[in-house]
């Protein structure tokens, strides 16, 4: 292939992504129109309406037009990859942290999230069983909740060696429970009237999926959406361990084997490591030492926000409704026992130990 040929095919693969780039965008923009036209309209009328946020109407626009209107083909790919945007969120991110917050946010939440996890499991798991759910499927539940949502419920899905049919049901569930925390959380948290900390903790903790998580803190403020973007780096950072002991358990169950030299197992771990992690804690080495000017870490700031504003949209033009009714109500009813039960010990937690971090 000459050089030419190569670089028409860059381009027109780069050409691909460019209407759902735009539709992400347009999403974006119209979910800061509804937030700033219903705040008019309540003082034009001197109504006292509700205050949503642009990231809860950008997720709602986008889930009308995937569940009614439907996606066509053109936009599929640019919208698939708002996971990116996420990534690059995250990583940007890091010009807010020196690296003695981080560490000492990160070591508080590490002993809350080891409890949040060995709660899920056991509940999980014991729920599943109850409903009569094979032990892959209660499995993967369990992964998906107690790490980081999809992705931990992928990497599970090698590890312990389970079907196409278990994962989609298992990624079906936590989908669409991390839909209802991402509405439900940031109400629940003003009632409470939390902290932009102690609520940012809460979601970090709790909430499944990465992209729900960083919504979900956003809905309720930008210092909590820090709080709970780093926060969830610490459950995502777990992710190769967990599953090098879930691949080791069930070896013995007639699983995938683990490899026992410790070569191969911790090459196990690094291929299941997120790492958009590392890049979030090596910005976050450059801004503590110094090498960022006050004017970069704000340019760096509102370039991460612009980055979530696309992710924000990806999340709702993504979630299929069709493909949660497919699943079937045992996953789901189990899924959301799991998060009821994670997200009251998780914030029985917060709310004993947050003044700790002060």
């Amino acid at each position: 292939m000459t050089a030419a040929t190569g670089s028409r095919l860059n381009a027109g693969t780069i050409v691909r992504y460019v209407p759902g780039l735009l539709l992400l965008a347009a999403v974006d923009i119209a979910g800061t129109f509804a937030q700033n036209g219903l705040r008019s309209l309540g003082k034009a009328t001197g109504t006292a309406l509700p205050d949503i946020e642009y990231v809860l109407w950008a997720i709602v626009i986008g889930l009308l037009i995937r569940n009614v209107i439907g996606l066509p083909a053109l936009f599929r790919p640019g919208v698939a990859g708002y996971e990116f945007w996420l990534k690059t969120g995250i990583v940007l991110l890091g010009a807010r942290f020196v690296l003695g917050d981080l560490a000492k946010l990160g070591g508080f939440s590490l002993g809350i999230i080891l409890i949040d996890m060995a709660v899920a499991t056991v509940v999980i798991l014991a729920v599943g069983k109850a409903f009569g759910l094979g032990p892959k499927l209660s499995t993967l539940l369990a992964i998906g909740t107690s790490i980081c949502g999809v992705s931990a419920i992928i990497a599970g899905r090698g590890a312990i060696d389970a079907d196409d049919e278990d994962s989609g049901y298992a990624i079906a569930a936590i989908l669409g429970l991390g839909a209802v925390a991402l509405f439900s959380f940031p109400a629940i948290g003003h009632l409470l009237h939390l902290s932009d900390t102690q609520f940012g903790l809460w979601a970090g903790l709790a909430v499944d999926n990465t992209a729900e998580t960083t919504a979900t803190g956003a809905a309720y403020s930008a210092q909590a959406q820090q709080i709970a973007v780093a926060v969830k780096n610490t459950r995502n950072a777990l992710i190769g361990l967990v599953m090098l002991g879930y691949a080791a358990y069930w070896s013995t169950r007639g699983g995938r084997a683990v490899a026992t030299g410790f070569r191969e197992r911790a090459g196990f771990v690094w291929r299941t490591f997120p790492k958009f992690v590392l890049g979030f804690i090596a910005v976050s080495a450059l801004a503590t030492a110094g090498l960022f000017t006050k004017a970069e870490v704000t340019s760096l700031g509102n370039l991460s926000k612009w980055a979530f504003l696309l992710c924000f949209a990806g999340v709702g033009l993504n979630f299929d409704l069709r493909e949660l009714a497919r699943s079937g109500w045992r996953p789901l009813i189990v899924a959301a026992l799991g998060l009821v039960v994670v997200a009251g010990c998780s914030l029985g937690l917060v709310l004993l130990t947050s003044g700790l971090l002060s």
